[in-house]
Parts: structure tokens; sequence; C-alpha cells
């Protein structure tokens, strides 16, 4: 039987989205959640990480929301110092620049005490193929596994990929308890897969600063629904996080 991550993305975009992510692992389905250190929230997200240890952290790395986390970025950020738009930074930054913002991401990430269980990203950056090398570069460095991208990219027998299948498509409009359903049931054949999710409660930096924002409350509801959390059980799968399926050392 599959052993399954299901990860809450965007874990520190702010203090609401904090707080419904802890919500989904402390009463729902929800094993895993990776921290975007360059926002607001990442230090309150810390905090909670900090105070619930059974939640495996990884890092959420950021080239195209709010603010970058090193100081001398100009290619990736605008005149008010804003990350750029994502087609812009995938096609115009700077590889150097963005290996000193992402490891400024993780160093500052490792700076609140948390040991990170694996790299993804927001909007998926990572999985770019100018970007992914930069990647692959840290994970290395640091001992870090990384979500799956394309396989022409991680290779083979990438010891950086910790999960043999990848499902993002818990998100959109029109999720109910059946879309998880659908979801989980394509893991099976797999011995190790991850399930990307949003939960979130509502606050004033969601509905103002991001294009993905109700949703997100509904997310929470299907993801500590007891339904949703019976069919787990009487599936038979087991909910880990990639700490517990990886075979790396840790920084």
């Amino acid at each position: 039987m599959v052993k399954l991550i299901i990860n809450a993305d965007d874990f520190g975009y702010s203090n609401g989205v904090n707080l419904g992510i802890i919500e989904a692992y402390q009463n729902g389905i929800v094993t895993s959640a990776t921290l975007m250190a360059n926002m607001p929230g990442a230090a309150h997200a810390a905090a909670l990480a900090l105070n619930n240890p059974g939640l495996g952290v990884g890092i959420h790395l950021v080239l195209d929301c709010g603010f970058p986390v090193h100081s001398s970025v100009h290619s990736l950020v605008n005149e008010k110092g804003a990350f750029l738009s994502t087609n812009t930074v995938l096609s115009n930054g700077d590889l150097e620049e963005v290996e000193k913002e992402l490891t400024s991401q993780i160093e500052k990430f490792l700076s609140f005490g948390l040991k990170p269980t694996h790299l993804d990203s927001h909007h998926h950056v990572h999985g770019h193929e100018r970007i992914f090398p930069v990647v692959r570069k840290l994970a290395a460095k640091f001992g870090i596994p990384i979500r799956p991208a394309a396989a022409e990219l991680m290779g083979e027998n990438s010891s950086l990929s910790s999960v043999q299948y990848f499902n993002p498509e818990f998100y959109g409009d029109q999720l109910s308890n059946e879309t998880i359903f659908q979801v989980i049931n394509k893991t099976k054949d797999y011995e190790t897969a991850e399930i990307m999710t949003h939960p979130a409660y509502l606050d004033e930096a969601i509905l103002t600063g991001s294009s993905y924002a109700l949703p997100r409350v509904r997310e929470l509801a299907i993801l500590t629904a007891q339904e949703v959390r019976d069919f787990i059980l009487d599936q038979g799968i087991e909910l880990v996080t990639y700490k517990q399926i990886a075979g790396q050392s840790y920084v």
C-alpha cells in the first residue's frame, strides 16, 4: 500500500494560511507543509512548526511572490524591490542571482531552528529547465530531497527524488470530498506519493494578494472532513512525511 504525503503549500504566506495548515494537520489528513521563508508569515509558521513536531516541514522556494531575502538580486525584482512576474524571472533572471536568493531562503529557513524535509517551489518554478539545475545543486549541497519535477530533469536514478509520484490535481474552484478520493486513488499504484494542497483560513493578505483565495477554505473543509479521514483509514493508506521515506541525512 502507498505511503502518502499530503503536503500543504504556502506555509508562511500569512497568519491565516499558517493557522489553516495547522488545523488541517491537527484535525485532518495533512502530514507535511512547505514554508515560504521570504514571506511575512514565515516566523509565525516556524513557531507553529516547532510546536507541532510531527508535521513535516520543507522549503517552498520562491522567485515570484513578495520580496527576496537577499539584498542584491537586481535581475529578479522591480523598482519597488518586489519579485518580477513568473515568466520574466524564469526567462530573464540571472542564474547566479537565482542561486544567491534560493540559498538565502534555505539559510533563513534553517535560522528558525527547523530541519527541512524537502524542497518544492511556488508556482512549480523549481521544475523550469533554467531553474532546476540551480535547485538540484542546492539540494545536493544541503542534502535535501526535491519534490519530483519532469523525469528528464530529475534523472532516472536521482537520489534527490524521494517519492515516485506527485499529484497537483487537488486544486481549483470545484473541489469536493469526491475530488480528494479520486486524487488519492491515483496514488495507489505507487509505493510512495505526494499530493499537493493549499488549505487556509482567509485573511487580508490572502484576499488581496493571492489569485487563489476562497478555494483554500473549501480545501480546509475537505481535508478535515470526517468522511475523508474515514476514507484514509478504510483504504489502509499510510500517511507519512518526506522525512519518513527519504534516505537523505538532512542538514
